[in-house]
């Protein structure tokens, strides 16, 4: 049933009232104001589709392994470059969905049905099933939301990664008529689960670099990455206070824009390790002071190459299904699908749930029929 305190109305009086009962942890900012730029005549949908199947593949090709020290993952298997053998597929090498292609393409999913961004009906999606490798967070979002909480009030406020994870399909109903409530429909669907500043603007800013990348003909230069996460990210978060978990990483207490800028811009890229040696420093893990740097510098060193990157990602890091499947989504967003390899596609397994084979590619046609074609 709808939520009772918020009136049904646009996603914008919606965000505007959370923050008038500061109920949402971001700042306001003149970025909420501003329309993307519209697509190039040139554009083709097979960005989108790389996008999504570049965040699908990933996952499946990381989530066998999740959680394993890099150096653990390269004694078990050698270098992962295919899927590995998966006990949910019988044994056999293919890809199969973690909770970061579930939560990504049930957005999609159900914003096929609604015809557009609503978060209550979001949040519910995302209630109904089984969470495969659920996080604590989305636990206690869903907790919060079957005892009959407003969805608005579910989010825990984490600076876990899993609103990050699933943020690439909110730039897909606005192809071909991009206006601010992009930023707005973002803000929203971040805080479904991570009411957290540093989680929202996160989202907020990759939404622009994917938004970008779109519109890209050729790479950026490598500084591009996180100038570009900077840009945005620190209007939206402003002097959060976060600290590391790893004690390799050197004292540091502040906004994660600021350790981008400071620490992987000033610092890390000047020595130019590698990413395995990078990611190490910081952890590499679910928190996004880890995992924003991690997927921004194997983007600054990779982002050329999509199938390098994934695999860099997918090997060299520890939470590497959810730090894979970001890496994915932007350099198949840049690069489209015809630059993913083949036999990851063909041997994609396309679920979003456990018996649902070939999903993915038909909630994508879904939309490329809704949001591309018929517009």
């Amino acid at each position: 049933m709808p939520d009772s305190n918020i009136p049904v109305s646009s996603n914008r009086e919606t965000l505007d009232r959370l923050w008038r009962t500061k109920s949402i942890n971001i700042l306001k900012s003149e970025w909420f104001d501003i329309p993307p730029k519209p697509l190039p005549p040139t554009f083709d949908f097979g960005r989108i589709e790389g996008m999504m199947l570049g965040l699908a593949i990933s996952d499946g090709l990381g989530n066998t392994t999740e959680g394993l020290l890099p150096s653990h993952r390269r004694r078990a298997h050698g270098e992962i470059r295919d899927y590995l053998p998966n006990k949910y597929a019988d044994d056999v090498p293919v890809g199969i969905p973690s909770d970061d292609t579930q939560m990504a393409f049930w957005t999609l999913e159900q914003m096929l049905v609604d015809g557009c961004f609503k978060p209550e009906n979001v949040a519910d999606c995302c209630c109904r099933r089984r969470v495969f490798g659920i996080g604590s967070t989305v636990r206690e979002f869903i907790g919060n939301r079957k005892s009959g909480k407003p969805w608005y009030e579910c989010g825990p406020r984490s600076m876990g990664n899993g609103a990050l994870m699933r943020i690439a399909p909110m730039v897909i109903p606005y192809l071909q008529r991009p206006t601010c409530d992009m930023w707005v429909d973002t803000v929203l669907s971040a805080m479904i689960t991570h009411n957290d500043p540093g989680s929202i603007s996160a989202c907020v800013a990759f939404v622009n670099m994917l938004w970008q990348l779109l519109c890209m003909e050729r790479a950026p230069e490598p500084r591009w990455w996180p100038h570009t996460y900077v840009r945005v990210a620190r209007e939206i978060e402003g002097q959060t206070k976060y600290q590391p978990c790893s004690e390799m990483v050197e004292s540091y207490t502040g906004p994660i824009w600021r350790f981008v800028e400071d620490r992987l811009v000033n610092v890390v890229y000047r020595v130019d390790p590698t990413v395995l040696d990078a990611c190490s420093q910081w952890h590499s893990g679910a928190y996004l002071l880890e995992t924003v740097p991690s997927v921004l510098y194997i983007l600054m060193r990779h982002g050329r190459d999509p199938e390098e990157a994934i695999v860099r990602a997918v090997n060299d890091t520890k939470d590497n299904d959810t730090i894979a499947a970001i890496v994915g989504a932007a350099v198949g967003a840049l690069h489209g699908r015809e630059a993913l390899p083949k036999r990851w596609i063909e041997n994609l397994s396309g679920r979003t749930t456990d018996s649902d084979d070939g999903q993915v590619f038909r909630l994508l046609e879904s939309a490329k029929q809704k949001w591309w074609l018929e517009c």
